[in-house]
């Protein structure tokens, strides 16, 4: 049986790709390239800076090997470090993903701490222009005022990891034609999935691809449904600095939040309602009460996005050349639009702020991607690695029977997508520009379904129109028509032969100025009923596909005529990972094999799935300045200006003149530090993940990385990569001094206090 349809509304993230840590969380599904991560036998060997970090965001059982024991106990850590290669057990069974941040429970009643940006959805869902909970913060005093963050905010809680490769793999290359090479070797994905999540009740599975294909896991994990908002602060303290200071070193951001995680009566993952009851987490991290120093060890542990570590040298220079520059400009015209729509309307700004904000950390991640690419020379040495890689495989026939043309190969398919790629990326926008565009796709989908006997189910049906409803709360025309507008203007501008012939459906003239691209607009705007949810519902249900080929909303119209184009599309991107799925796990196994003959093991890119890397505390050189690893609270005061993003809140401001820091000071600084720096190897994803020092205590939150070092996505540059991390000093302290939540101390067995 098919997959049923479901809603998959445009969002901002379906628009932007893969953002990293920064404001906004990422969703990401495709990865960039770099250098080959690697763990030398002598990378714990002290040297006149301390621990050499080489980097790698590392998977639980990794650490039985490779040297990673020996590593973390000469660092100081001071359980067994076997308790890291179990999932379930602690610290990392208090670990938990938010599905595009990392968070962790905190208390034994279901109490969660993530980033300030990780819980913006929320906030913007419980706003409005006489309540913005964005600005203003929120502290629930109760938790009959805690607020439901929505039906779709999740909170996953791994249990297992199997190693399931030899079921996904078996026969594949046997399969000739790369379309159903790809297809089978999806459906035996989505199988396991589905026996996996029958077998066992309130589980979700999955299975995920490591090492580019090479190897497959499938994880299970508690998918809790009912999450509330329990605390976030004033946006003077959880996004001070903005854009301005975003991925830049010295920051001064307390950007941390609570939810809570509630299942139903019995314990058991439930629908939000009013008598369910707080979840009771196996494990919870405690709050570290001793003091931070530069040199100190510290770990994270979370669900880092994706990174681009196992690319091909023509990738790299691809990025450098043609993506992050395409991006850039993506980013900036949409940015344009998005400001010009909601001009000084206070409600579209609440509705357009989780776009704005992950456009906005995109934009800058971009540039420094780009920025950093250039000046690493990333692509040259690339090369330079290749070749070597392919020596190595020359001398020796088994090697080169096995990997002789898999880098030739590579490089001839990626000139193939070369050819199409303006092409490809406009279509791409153009399919999924507006949201009342994916509206219609849904209830196509379902008539199709329906057609064939197998139409949604109704698990279908209360999903449907639980996304509806939660989709509906950030739409407006203003703002949907002006994405439409922009990626019509963008393909318009295209070169006659690049643009996709999907425009004709949208603009059927031979003239594509201005005027005739908004005089189209205002015809699929003008007789939609798509708006109205409804009625969207109520064709999703029932509607049979003839009555759609009758249909005159201009949006069903639009989505069938579209529809042949997606098909013949998807066929050919089927086609591609096909090959790309016996090509790639013969590059890894290069490359593994190569770094294994040299002593080392390698390190998959990131995948959102649970990972670890660890370090120390430490500082950087970078442009003739030293920087130090800690910022104070006095440092924030003598940044405010009064005007965003630089206003601190009036209590905030009274609370550090007086100066009375309590416990939580740092006895060296002499003051209260607000956020550190370590050399960790992070990316998207990683926001909100906690910060443990050698005990496995909770010392900080990660939710940003430095500029200089942005290209760690595609290489990690020990000497001044680092990740930037709100101190949990600052957190209590605003909790207590500030926004006055001690019964959330009390909850953390927190006891000091000013």
């Amino acid at each position: 049986m098919a997959p049923s349809p479901r809603l998959h509304l445009v969002s901002f993230s379906l628009l932007l790709g893969s953002v990293s840590v920064g404001w906004a969380c990422n969703k990401p599904d495709v990865t960039p390239p770099t250098d080959t991560p690697v763990l030398p036998a002598d990378a714990g060997a002290d040297d006149e800076v301390g621990f050499a970090n080489p980097g790698g965001m590392w998977m639980p059982g990794q650490l039985a090997t490779g040297g990673h024991a020996e590593i973390l106990e000469s660092l100081g850590l001071e359980y067994d470090p076997a308790a890291l290669t179990q999932p379930t057990e602690f610290p990392l069974g208090a670990i938990v993903s938010l599905g595009g941040c990392s968070a962790s429970f905190v208390s034994p009643d279901g109490l969660i701490i993530t980033n300030h940006h990780c819980v913006i959805g929320a906030l913007a869902r419980n706003s409005s222009k006489d309540e913005n909970l964005i600005e203003d913060g929120f502290l629930a005093m109760t938790r009959e005022q805690e607020r439901w963050a929505g039906p779709n905010q999740r909170v996953f809680v791994t249990s297992s990891f199997t190693d399931v490769t030899d079921q996904v793999l078996t026969g594949l290359d046997e399969i000739e034609d790369p379309e159903a090479r790809w297809d089978e070797m999806q459906s035996r994905r989505r199988n396991l999935a589905k026996a996996c999540e029958a077998a066992k009740q309130d589980v979700s599975c999955h299975v995920a691809s490591y090492f580019e294909g090479a190897q497959f896991f499938q994880i299970e994990q508690l998918a809790l449904r009912d999450i509330r908002l329990v605390h976030a602060p004033d946006a003077g303290i959880g996004v001070f600095g903005g854009e301005i200071d975003n991925w830049r070193w010295p920051r001064h951001t307390g950007d941390y939040s609570f939810y809570r995680a509630y299942v139903g009566p019995d314990g058991k993952p439930a629908d939000h309602a009013a008598d369910n009851v707080p979840y009771k987490p196996k494990h919870f991290l405690k709050v570290a009460t001793g003091d931070l120093d530069e040199g100190d060890f510290v770990m994270v542990a979370g669900y880092p996005g994706r990174t681009s570590r196992l690319k091909t040298a023509a990738e790299v220079e691809d990025a450098t050349t043609w993506a992050y520059p395409h991006r850039i400009a993506r980013y900036e015209q949409y940015l344009a639009a998005l400001e010009a729509a909601v001009g000084d309307d206070p409600t579209l700004a609440i509705k357009a702020n989780p776009r704005v904000r992950g456009l906005s950390n995109g934009l800058t991640n971009a540039k420094g991607m780009l920025d950093g690419l250039g000046k690493g020379g990333l692509a040259e040495t690339r090369k330079a690695q290749e070749a070597e890689l392919q020596m190595w495989i020359d001398a020796d026939a088994q090697r080169k029977a096995a990997y002789g043309g898999v880098l030739a190969e590579l490089a001839a398919l990626d000139e193939g997508a070369k050819a199409t790629r303006e092409t490809d990326a406009s279509f791409a926008e153009l399919q999924r520009t507006s949201s009342l565009l994916a509206r219609a796709q849904m209830i196509l989908a379902a008539a199709k379904q329906r057609e064939k006997g197998e139409g949604p189910s109704a698990e279908d049906l209360a999903e449907a129109k639980i996304d509806l409803e939660e989709e509906q709360n950030g739409y407006a025309r203003e703002i949907d028509r002006a994405v439409v507008q922009l990626n019509l203007t963008r393909a318009a501008a295209l070169p006659a032969a690049q643009r996709p012939a999907a425009l004709k459906l949208f603009v059927a003239a031979d003239v594509l100025d201005a005027a005739t691209i908004t005089k189209a607009i205002d015809k699929l705007y003008a007789k939609t009923k798509l708006e109205d949810p409804k009625k969207v519902l109520e064709l999703y249900e029932s509607a049979k596909l003839g009555q759609l080929e009758r249909s005159k909303d201009p949006f069903i119209v639009l989505a069938i005529a579209l529809a042949p184009l997606i098909e013949a599309d998807d066929k050919l991107q089927a086609e591609r990972a096909g090959k790309l799925a016996v090509l790639r796990p013969r590059y890894i196994a290069a490359l593994r094999e190569f770094a294994a003959s040299n002593g080392e093991i390698l390190a998959p890119d990131a995948n959102s799935t649970l990972r670890i890397t660890y370090g120390t505390v430490r500082g950087y050189s970078s442009g003739g300045n030293d920087y130090t690893p800690f910022t104070t609270v006095s440092q924030m005061l003598a940044k405010h200006t009064g005007e965003e993003p630089f206003d601190l809140p009036e209590r905030a401001r009274t609370a550090i003149e007086a100066g009375n820091f309590g416990p939580y000071v740092d006895p060296e600084l002499d003051e209260l530090p607000i956020d550190f720096l370590a050399d960790l190897d992070i990316t998207g994803g990683n926001s909100g993940s906690p910060t443990l020092n050698a005990r496995g205590e909770l010392i900080g939150l990660v939710f940003d990385g430095n500029y200089e070092a942005m290209a760690s996505d595609w290489v990690f540059m020990p000497e001044i990569t680092r990740s930037i991390h709100v101190d949990i000093r600052s957190v209590l302290w605003v909790m207590d001094a500030v926004d006055g939540a001690d019964h959330l101390l009390a909850e953390m067995g927190v006891t000091g206090s000013i």
